[in-house]
Order: C-alpha cells, then sequence, then structure tokens
C-alpha cells in the first residue's frame, strides 16, 4: 500500500495558533479540573481531598438554586428571543418595507453594545425612583404598577431576564433573515397557488426552512443562558437574597470572594458538564429534525 505523505508546512502553519490555544484554553481547563480535587484558597499549596467538593456541591442548596435560575433564564434568552426573532423574520422579509436596512441594523443593536453598558442603562430604566419605566407608569395614572423591579423578590428574575430577550433576539433575527434568503421563492408561490394563508405559509415553508439557523440558534443562546455572569452581576448581584444568583456567580464568589478556589473549579466542572450534554441533547435533536424533513 503507497504511504501517506505528510504535510509538514501545513501543520507548521497552524503551530502558532495550537500552542495559542493550547496554553490559554487548553491548559486552564485541565488546570480546573485538577483543582476542583483540592482545598485552595490560591495562595498555599493545594491539599488533595477527592470528591469532597463534588459530594458538597451536590447538597449545597445555593449551588442548586443559582442552576434552578439558570435554568429559566433559558426561557428568556431562547425561547422568547427565538420565537420574537421568528416573528419578526416574517415581518421584515415577507412584504416590502421602506427603510428595511435601518429596521434591520436597530433591531440588531443591542446584541453589539457591551452587556456591562446593556446592564447599567436597564438598571437606571429600573431605578424605582427616577427610572423611566416607574415615571411612566406614573404618569398614566398606573402608580400601583411601580415597583422596585430589581429589588423585588418575585419580580428581580423575570426583571433580568427581560434585558437578556432584548439582547439576544437580534442575534436570533439575523440568523433567521440568513436563512429565508435560501428559501426558494417558487416554494412560497406553489403553497399560496395551493390556498395556503401567512401562517400556513410559516408553518410549513418558513419553519422547515430554517432548521439549520434554528438549531445554530438554539444552542448558541442556551450556553448563554448557562453561563450568564456580567448582565446578573451589573444588575443585581444575586440579589434580592438569592433570587437572581446563577451559577457563574456563585463561581465567582467562592473562588474570588472567600478563596475556595477549588469548590469554584468544581462548579466550573459541573457547569462545562451541563453545558456540554444540553448542547450534544439539542444537536442530536437537531439533526434528527433535519433527516425528518429530508
Amino acid at each position: 500500500m503507497p504511504t501517506r505523505k505528510v504535510d509538514v508546512q501545513a501543520y507548521l502553519y497552524i503551530l502558532p495558533a495550537l500552542a495559542f490555544y493550547a496554553v490559554f484554553i487548553l491548559w486552564p481547563i485541565l488546570q480546573t479540573f485538577w483543582y476542583s480535587f483540592h482545598d485552595w484558597d490560591g495562595i498555599t499549596l493545594p491539599t488533595f481531598t477527592g470528591l469532597s467538593n463534588y459530594l458538597e456541591l451536590a447538597g449545597d442548596e445555593t449551588f442548586l438554586a443559582a442552576i434552578r435560575n439558570n435554568l429559566f433564564f433559558i426561557l428568556f434568552y431562547t425561547v422568547l428571543p427565538i420565537a420574537f426573532a421568528l416573528l419578526l423574520t416574517t415581518l421584515l422579509t415577507r412584504r416590502k418595507i421602506r427603510g428595511l436596512t435601518f429596521f434591520r441594523a436597530g433591531l440588531f443593536l443591542p446584541q453589539v453594545m457591551a452587556m456591562v453598558v446593556v446592564g447599567v442603562a436597564w438598571r437606571w430604566i429600573y431605578h424605582p425612583l427616577s427610572g423611566p419605566l416607574n415615571q411612566l407608569l406614573r404618569a398614566v395614572g398606573l402608580e400601583a404598577w411601580a415597583r422596585p423591579w430589581l429589588g423585588d423578590f418575585d419580580l428581580a428574575l423575570p426583571a433580568v431576564g427581560l434585558i437578556a430577550t432584548w439582547v439576544q433576539y437580534g442575534f436570533c433575527m439575523v440568523l433567521f433573515i440568513a436563512g429565508v434568503q435560501h428559501i426558494e421563492e417558487g416554494l412560497y408561490y406553489a403553497a399560496r397557488i395551493d390556498g395556503a394563508g401567512e401562517l400556513q405559509q410559516f408553518r410549513h415553508v418558513t419553519l422547515p426552512g430554517q432548521t439549520g439557523q434554528i438549531g445554530v440558534a438554539l444552542v448558541t443562546t442556551l450556553i448563554a443562558a448557562l453561563r450568564i455572569f456580567d448582565l446578573v452581576y451589573v444588575t443585581t448581584r444575586g440579589g434580592p437574597g438569592t433570587q437572581t444568583l446563577v451559577s457563574a456567580l456563585y463561581l465567582y464568589r467562592n473562588a474570588f470572594g472567600i478563596n475556595r478556589v477549588g469548590y469554584g473549579a468544581a462548579i466550573a466542572v459541573v457547569l462545562t458538564i451541563l453545558i456540554l450534554l444540553i448542547s450534544y441533547a439539542v444537536l442530536r435533536f437537531q439533526s434528527r429534525q433535519e433527516r425528518m424533513v429530508q
């Protein structure tokens, strides 16, 4: 059998990027996994403790509450943005609208803003005294509806979640608009000839043609929901109480607040595994749906 010639030059081209990735990505991941089996304050020598950090996590009610909040954020990071983006995509692509480029750019703007800027802006909007939201409610005679939105034990989590929806829907919309542009116009024409209305066209033409884009949006927004940190940190710091506490913020508090680096590393490992499992399940479901469409 002829031997396969190895192109050494090709590997030399990717070597710098691979080395950079190994030093700044792979090595820290391995170190985090190693530290998760140790009791370490970040300064002194780590002490091996086996699975004690993971066993403590299993009974840590605060961590379990943080995970539940992460899962709740999926509604605002994934479900609502995808549904809203599909609606906007239909409105912006099925009819000719003047200034369409302006509308697309404006709707996508929240996605390109720094999350810290978004958090500060919405913290001002939600301010109980000087915030525009409560001032508007008082101006229209709905003073009873005014709330300290980010300080309310019942409303703080949905209030932060709505900010996430406002940020995420633009990304989903751009994906779906790109997907619609690859759907043959003849399919819509044939559907109209057969008497299909707008809703039926959306169900039988637009949605099947968006399977790949919806899969990408699902994975991306799910990961964002599970690793959310900056938005919660800027707006509520996890409060009131633990109502908006998320796992990444709990990790930060343990590793850098009270110097329980090993425990924080265990949280990071569990969160990574959770993200990988959910992403894998979504990708498997997407591939099954694509095979059914074909």
